[in-house]
């Protein structure tokens, strides 16, 4: 009987510890750096110095493979519904990841289409997934080539902002900033006409609204519309009332965008979303903010 017991108390501590490994591994920034450890490791028996750039990239999408393969299993228990709030840590920080970005984030002020800032913003910073991010920072070494800068409006949005937006518009009676957004549509139209919506792209965390920066002039360029209009002259190929270098300015960005991954939307020329996006059916509820 003693035995018995003993060898209960050791399954049971095995399976703590493999819950643990579990939970741990579930972190594709914790499971990278042993991933790649382990092949430096198997290149060092080889005899190979170091680790190329290709098998870098494989060893980053295995770790992320197999970290969101753990947490469908968690899932599959009842915490499928958890990631929005736990999974912060695949985003990156934008100021940090990449420093050429100006951020002008609009939500955390007055100064967007509500007239307040808007839930959910409790920091001025942008925040994206890792896979967006990189494919981001490419689009940004291009057009410094150019001579432009990149300077981002939007980037996530949690759920509690789009729940914001949607209380707004279901204001008719709040139009506090209609003359500087929307001073040709009545506000009752704004459902209708799909300017708001009870879900964005944007709480995927791989959709992002910029613009550029002109580093000769130190200026944000002339796009022939601002961002968040709500009219035919936001869409990217309006040309009715907007000059040939404005237009060429809207697309010299959604070349750079849709050459390093990005796809367009067609009501907004500031708008895109990372065509393979990793969480395509996922609406994050974290706030944005800095993370440790």
């Amino acid at each position: 009987m003693k035995q018995k017991r003993t060898s209960r108390r050791i399954l049971w501590i095995l399976l703590a510890v493999l819950v643990l490994l579990l939970c741990w591994a579930s972190n594709e920034q914790r499971l990278r750096p042993a991933y790649l450890g382990i092949a430096r490791f198997e290149n060092k028996i080889k005899g190979i110095d170091g680790i190329s750039a290709a098998s870098v990239a494989e060893v980053k999408g295995d770790a992320r493979r197999h970290s969101r393969a753990i947490r469908t299993v968690f899932g599959l228990f009842g915490k499928a519904k958890e990631a929005p709030e736990a999974n912060y840590d695949d985003f990156v920080d934008l100021a940090e990841f990449i420093p050429d970005a100006i951020l002008e984030i609009r939500y955390h002020t007055s100064y967007n289409f509500v007239g307040v800032p808007i839930d959910g913003y409790e920091q001025p910073t942008a925040l994206l997934t890792r896979e967006a991010a990189e494919a981001l920072l490419a689009v940004s070494d291009d057009l410094k080539e150019q001579g432009y800068r990149i300077k981002i409006f939007d980037a996530y949005r949690p759920q509690c902002a789009v729940d914001h937006f949607v209380r707004w518009a279901a204001d008719v009676s709040d139009t506090l900033m209609k003359p500087y957004f929307y001073p040709d549509l009545d506000k009752s139209v704004l459902f209708e006409q799909e300017y708001i919506m009870e879900k964005s792209g944007h709480t995927r965390g791989s959709t992002v609204d910029l613009t550029l920066f002109d580093m000769a002039t130190e200026r944000e360029v002339d796009m022939g519309g601002t961002f968040d209009w709500f009219g035919e002259e936001s869409h990217p190929d309006y040309t009715a009332t907007i000059t040939p270098e404005q237009f060429a300015l809207r697309m010299l960005l959604r070349d750079a965008m849709v050459r390093h991954g990005f796809k367009t939307l067609d009501s907004e020329w500031w708008h895109f979303t990372l065509k393979d996006e990793p969480y395509p059916d996922t609406y994050f509820t974290f706030p944005v903010r800095q993370y440790e």
